[in-house]
């Protein structure tokens, strides 16, 4: 089977390699980065000029692009994906965007004959890698049964209710991340002013009713070693938090603290760490310690 995968980037390459290895043809356009279709093109896939290109060659077709208007205009646009769709196509779109958008762009591939999942997925790069992602599905239950084995090379998907449900349960998830990355940043900084040392701050806190993730996981690499790039862009998780924020006012739902840790995030993606790992907004609260 052929699944054509259009978004090449620091998820996408390692996504499309999963699917090399679970035996899919896999034909891919460059979106940005040519260097990372290259390397996936040494490995087996087939390059496609364009959008159109790749969903000629392909029965199911994958996007990972930044935002909606990305989505829109690898679907839609002159040369995107439908104007190549010659018979009915799968799309599976694993980018991290508006329920709302999802809702709309799938209502108007399905009114065309076609199938359409939001798969949105968590585990950053390294898992991407292991084909260890968390995949959240949004689908009718039918379409969840054909295209969970394409969904199996890349990690663990679960179906979450039908379309723009997987987006939900992905941006709930960065609702929450955004908000234990600032209460981690103010925790250890309230110990750091008091004098406490940092380190054995993290190891009782392992073992207390404060330990998360981040805590254990992620600081230790990023803002404890100094050391911001790569990771997870600041400014992709600002996007996520504007997309849930806008969800969250069509439903008429007050999140005033992910409203506050949106503005957070902005000011630091002001001073230049929008493509830096997002605890870089932690540097926040290093002026005062």
């Amino acid at each position: 089977m052929a699944v054509g995968f259009v978004g090449i980037g620091a998820m996408g390459e390692p996504m499309a390699r999963c699917l090399l290895r679970g035996g899919y043809r896999v034909f891919a356009c460059a979106h940005r980065n040519r260097e990372r279709l290259e390397r996936i093109l040494a490995e087996g896939a087939v390059e496609a000029g364009t959008p159109a290109e790749v969903a000629t060659h392909s029965s199911a077709v994958i996007t990972c692009v930044p935002d909606a208007p990305q989505v829109e205009e690898a679907i839609f646009g002159p040369h995107g994906l439908l104007a190549g769709a010659a018979t009915p196509l799968s799309f599976i779109d694993m980018s991290t965007i508006s329920p709302l958008a999802t809702r709309g762009i799938a209502r108007r591939l399905i009114e065309r004959g076609h199938r359409f999942i939001d798969a949105p997925v968590s585990g950053g790069p390294v898992r991407a890698a292991q084909g260890n992602l968390t995949i959240m599905v949004g689908a009718q239950a039918k379409d969840f049964k054909a295209l969970v084995p394409i969904l199996k090379t890349m990690g663990t998907p679960t179906h979450v209710g039908p379309v723009g449900m997987g987006e939900t349960v992905k941006l709930t998830n960065q609702i929450l991340i955004a908000n234990i990355m600032l209460a981690n940043a103010e925790a250890l900084s309230f110990a750091r002013k008091s004098g406490a040392d940092s380190e054995t701050v993290r190891a009782v806190l392992a073992t207390a009713t404060g330990a998360n993730y981040l805590l254990e996981e992620w600081l230790p690499k990023t803002w404890f070693a100094n050391d911001f790039a790569g990771g997870f862009a600041l400014d992709l998780l600002r996007k996520d938090l504007s997309a849930a924020l806008e969800a969250a006012r069509a439903m008429n739902l007050p999140m005033p603290a992910s409203a506050f840790a949106y503005q957070l995030y902005t000011a630091q993606s002001a001073k230049g760490d929008g493509a830096d790992d997002y605890s870089a907004v932690a540097k926040l609260y290093d002026q005062f310690v």
